[in-house]
């Protein structure tokens, strides 16, 4: 997992977030708070207890990881945020302001400024190039054509898709397609990204990329993402920490080390007994803990972009490990 001194304010507070679905809503969580399974639930009173008794905080500029099998909520919780799905009992707070019982026009508002989202299905439309689906949110916001241009291009460069623009969407692999996804959300320039198993329909040498690809972009842009996927080591990979949900509930909340070290329960330790500990950024274990940095993988002229943009002369560059190989500078 990677590190960042900066995560300190939380930006996203869930406190006591229930989800039911069916009509016996107070018998259901009666029944869960009791101690009663949720599959017990369901055959008593043909109610689907989504997600129970939720609680945590997302900080500016963490990457947050949902993580559970089929079933687990994770999805249905992450839709809890933005407003999509609106909680059966407890409050999701988005600094300081009560979202999850909004006037649906402020929660437009909302969504169409603070809170991105990106989906394992891209929604991209076909009838469109690549560039005018990167920039349909803009254009519904009014900004102009010129403004327009210059966004989307930038977040075509920032997703590795330069010369890609005036393409139609079908004539882009499913991986390119993913890209342009992602440079969608980008161009928006909202703070918060709310990615559902963005890329799980990949192959796996393409799901790799785009992980690097999402590590460079992150390591530049440091928007506050809350990702859900099913796949242990892609959470543990990507997220600054992890909750694990079995049946609607966080089982466990915490870094890798937490998880992998001191599973919480005998769930977590059937999910965690098959890790590739080798793909597990171990950033936050250097000496010398450092806000920015460079790796072997990517082009000088990302390393160049992220250098100017924090005034940098000099940048520590590290391999996919987070071993350190050297330092990078710029001369003048």
């Amino acid at each position: 997992m990677s590190t960042n001194s900066k995560l300190t304010e939380p930006i996203i507070r869930v406190t006591d977030v229930s989800k039911v679905f069916g009509r016996q809503k107070e018998q259901a969580l009666k029944l869960r708070e009791a101690g009663q399974s949720k599959y017990e639930v369901e055959q008593a009173t043909k109610t689907t207890v989504a997600i129970y008794n939720a609680h945590f905080e997302v900080k500016k500029g963490e990457t947050f990881v949902l993580i559970g099998l089929s079933g687990s909520g994770k999805s249905t919780l992450l839709r809890c945020l933005n407003g999509l799905v609106e909680p059966t009992e407890g409050t999701v707070y988005l600094e300081n302001t009560d979202i999850s019982h909004m006037p649906k026009r402020q929660l437009q508002e909302v969504r169409r400024n603070k809170i991105g989202m990106v989906f394992q299905n891209v929604g991209l439309l076909p009838n469109r190039t690549v560039i005018d689906n990167i920039t349909f949110g803009l254009e519904i916001q009014g900004v102009s054509a010129n403004e327009r241009e210059k966004r989307g291009k930038k977040a075509l460069e920032m997703v590795g898709l330069n010369g890609q623009a005036y393409k139609r969407i079908y004539e882009l692999s499913g991986g390119m397609q993913q890209r342009v996804g992602l440079a969608r959300a980008l161009a928006s320039e909202q703070e918060i990204l709310l990615m559902d198993e963005p890329f799980s329909a990949l192959d796996p040498l393409i799901r790799r990329d785009m992980q690097k690809l999402f590590l460079d972009i992150q390591g530049e842009v440091q928007k506050t993402v809350i990702f859900v996927t099913h796949d242990l080591d892609e959470a543990l990979t990507l997220g600054h920490r992890a909750a694990v949900m079995k049946d609607g509930e966080i089982v466990q909340l915490g870094t890798a080390e937490d998880i992998l070290s001191q599973p919480a329960t005998d769930y977590v330790k059937l999910l965690v007994q098959d890790v590739n500990y080798g793909k597990i950024r171990l950033a936050k274990d250097a000496v010398v803990p450092v806000e920015t940095a460079a790796y072997e993988y990517e082009s000088p002229q990302v390393v160049l972009r992220r250098m100017r943009t924090n005034h940098l002369s000099t940048i520590f560059v590290l391999d996919s490990a987070d071993r350190l190989l050297g330092l990078m500078s710029i001369y003048t």
